[in-house]
């Protein structure tokens, strides 16, 4: 059995992406790592010879944003490029601001062995933490942040990356430009492995996190939010959410240890605009049955996935 590991990166400094910690963290389940590599205007290459693996091959591209600029195709088009250059039978996919817990590498050896020769698994489900503002703090509401992913899968031919790369999907026959088709497409089938993923794209220095947001909305919808540019990011009231109360990756104690924007900061006012319908009562008490009486299952809500069992 081979094991693949591949992401995409681009402006990982300008961005404050925790790639080199991102990579790391998947390294000792795989036998290869493929980077695409986009375009920079930063130190990325430098930061990811950093790492200096043998199993890492990087692949430089240009982001062709005129082409795949709606719905944040583009994600999902240098994913593929990623995807398709894995030699693997399996593929673990991983997301510049996401680092994999190491506590899960047993469940996960296990489970692509278990299944390997099995066809009814398309792919690996993994379980997530949203962190947000800093890494002392968490997103509980999973109807605003997703509960858990497609982050495995098998390497067939029709597996592609899908809308703006959260997930993956099963086209038959593909153009190589509609990544947000629907149309001849299907749900992949998953076993969900209880092992996790953490997310630490909300959790960012606030003096980088606009001018991301700023390429995001471009990607997404053509529109650019001017004031992100040099804004500092306000994050709201923090003790809105939750304390994490569990260990982080071993991959990521020095960059906490090195966490510089706490004075930016706050604990008290009001939820930020895009989480104040997070806080009202309705979804508070949607919330709290999702949380404490049925398990962390959500209620209604989309999946990328055909679940078909536990690994």
């Amino acid at each position: 059995m081979k094991i693949s590991g591949f992401t995409i990166i681009r402006n990982a400094s300008l961005y404050d992406f925790p790639i080199v910690e991102s990579i790391r963290s998947v390294l000792p389940l795989v036998d290869e790592f493929i980077v695409v590599l986009g375009d920079s205007q930063d130190n990325t290459l430098d930061l990811l010879q950093t790492i200096d693996s043998p199993k890492i091959k990087i692949i430089n591209t240009h982001w062709d944003i005129a082409t795949f600029h709606k719905d944040g195709n583009i994600y999902a088009q240098q994913t593929d490029l990623a995807l398709k250059a894995c030699t693997g039978d399996w593929c673990i996919y991983i997301q510049a601001d996401e680092v994999l817990h190491e506590a899960g590498y047993t469940a996960i050896q296990k489970a692509c062995t278990d299944y390997l020769h099995d066809i009814r698994v398309e792919g690996f489900i993994l379980k997530y933490v949203h962190f947000y503002g800093n890494y002392d703090r968490y997103i509980d509401a999973l109807h605003f942040a997703y509960p858990k992913e497609i982050r495995i899968v098998r390497n067939l031919p029709k597996t592609h990356s899908w809308k703006d790369a959260q997930s993956f999907r099963y086209i038959e026959h593909f153009d190589g430009i509609s990544y947000g088709q629907k149309e001849g497409t299907r749900k992949l089938n998953c076993l969900l492995i209880d092992a996790y993923m953490y997310h630490y794209g909300w959790s960012r220095d606030p003096r980088k996190i606009g001018k991301k947001i700023v390429e995001q909305k471009t990607m997404h919808d053509g529109t650019v939010a001017e004031h992100f540019k040099t804004a500092l990011y306000d994050y709201g009231n923090l003790s809105y959410f939750p304390l994490f109360k569990g260990t982080h990756p071993g991959v990521m104690a020095e960059r906490i240890k090195q966490m510089d924007w706490d004075t930016f900061l706050q604990y008290t006012g009001a939820p930020t605009s895009n989480m104040k319908k997070k806080f009202k009562l309705k979804y508070r008490i949607i919330n709290f049955i999702e949380n404490k009486l049925l398990g962390g299952r959500t209620i209604g809500g989309f999946k990328n996935y055909k679940l078909i069992g536990k690994a």
